[in-house]
């Protein structure tokens, strides 16, 4: 009748059963154990980030039922995250797909919740300043979430004297070209940049943008370190020969590759803008241009007044977008990309019942219980809506799920229309959507 009973069976049986583990009777004597157990973790024979209450009546499991993802009769309680100590011996940079220049923190190795941990991100110089972090600094370590490394405190009082200052990259640390600032982040602004490049391969051929199964990480770096491919639609002249050539390909492998380029030269308008990596133009952003010009031309020619008038682009993405379709070197790769064969098939819409997400701008935050992110996503834009990653005036809905982060606060500021995730599912019923 009883989980905790089942449990004890279990281990008559001659089979292990988590251990310890104990039966509460009110919620106190939860919270009790929770830190009895959070004080002991660091003593025991297994690595433990939190606790799994659950509830002990096993007949009311069916009353309770499931969501699409989990339980509803149990739930887990997270370890505030492990930290330790250590000290920073270097910073390096990553540079990635636009040219953000992001300081990398290289640590004595640290052992922080039975990882070793090496490297930490300092995200941005605003960070840096804000820590006041140096090099030669001892630092506390911590696993976000127990998973990844983040600096949280320098312990000044450590300081020897010797620590040096973390300076902006004069140059990329890749390539040597010129380094902009823009905010909080330095951008290398080669277009020729090795990291640059790898990284937007990477990009180009994700699922959402161009589709390109088979180019991952590790044949993205080959393509670029033995200069086979020194723009992204170089990828689109590429011989079954040149792949031959690169580790991990035969015959086979090859050949998939190849097809899955040839695939790609149809692909549609909105894939392609986002494909193209344009700062501050993501997935949605590509879906609104592409619905407005209809044509990469027209699109390419649009004035700053026409991108402006478009609801949910701001200033910063319509110059970015003018900058970007300006830049005499970007132009010729759109046009080897158009030579190449890449055509766009037109988007037939759907003809969409009415319903109360039609014509309307919905955010999402937080996690959601019946579904994944992006069926939610797929379901509002089925009925007519466009998801947007970010909070504006112009947003009707914020769906908020559990751990909702800052776009929670924004839709109150902003006095935007929230919705929890029953009453996103309500909506969702009456247009027929579930």
């Amino acid at each position: 009748k009883t989980h905790s009973e089942a449990l004890e069976a279990i281990e008559k049986w001659g089979f292990k059963a988590s251990s310890p583990r104990k039966v509460c009777k009110n919620i106190e004597e939860v919270i009790e154990y929770y830190r009895y157990m959070e004080n002991i973790r660091d003593s025991l024979e297994y690595e433990l980030d939190g606790i799994v209450i659950k509830v002990n009546d096993m007949e009311l499991w069916d009353k309770l039922g499931t969501t699409a993802r989990t339980p509803r009769y149990f739930l887990a309680g997270k370890f505030k995250p492990r930290q330790k100590t250590t000290k920073i011996i270097d910073v390096v940079y990553q540079v990635g797909r636009t040219g953000q220049i992001t300081p990398v923190a290289i640590l004595e190795p640290v052992e922080v919740g039975g990882v070793i941990v090496q490297r930490a991100t300092l995200h941005n110089f605003d960070e840096v300043q804000r820590l006041g972090v140096k090099i030669g600094d001892r630092v506390v370590v911590q696993r976000a979430g127990d998973v990844i490394p983040d600096i949280v405190q320098v312990i000044k009082e450590a300081r020897t004297g010797e620590e040096k200052e973390i300076l902006p990259p004069e140059k990329c640390p890749v390539c040597g070209a010129k380094v902009v600032r823009e905010g909080a982040y330095y951008r290398c602004v080669s277009m020729q940049c090795p990291a640059k490049l790898k990284a937007h391969l990477r990009h180009f051929a994700q699922r959402r943008a161009m589709d390109i199964e088979g180019l991952g990480e590790k044949v993205a770096e080959q393509l670029v370190d033995r200069g086979l491919v020194k723009d992204v639609a170089d990828l689109f002249y590429l011989k079954k020969s040149q792949l031959l050539t690169l580790e991990g390909f035969a015959d086979k492998s090859a050949q998939n590759l190849i097809d899955q380029i040839n695939k790609a030269r149809k692909t549609t308008l909105a894939r392609f803008l986002y494909a193209l990596g344009i700062p501050n133009v993501g997935e949605f952003t590509a879906k609104v241009l592409a619905e407005r010009f209809k044509s990469l031309d027209k699109l390419m020619n649009a004035t700053y007044d026409q991108l402006i008038s478009i609801p949910g682009i701001g200033p910063e993405t319509a110059t970015s977008i003018i900058e970007f379709f300006r830049n005499e070197q970007n132009r010729q790769i759109i046009k080897k990309f158009l030579d190449a064969g890449i055509t766009f098939e037109e988007e037939t819409a759907k003809p969409v019942a009415e319903s109360p997400f039609k014509g309307k701008t919905v955010v999402f935050t937080g996690e959601l219980d019946s579904m994944t992110r992006d069926e939610a996503k797929e379901k509002v834009e089925a009925l007519g809506g466009r998801v947007s990653n970010s909070v504006s005036r112009n947003t009707d809905f914020v769906v908020v799920g559990r751990n909702p982060g800052s776009k929670y606060q924004k839709a109150l500021e902003l006095k935007v229309k929230i919705l929890n995730e029953e009453e996103f599912l309500k909506l969702l019923k009456e247009a027929g959507a579930l």
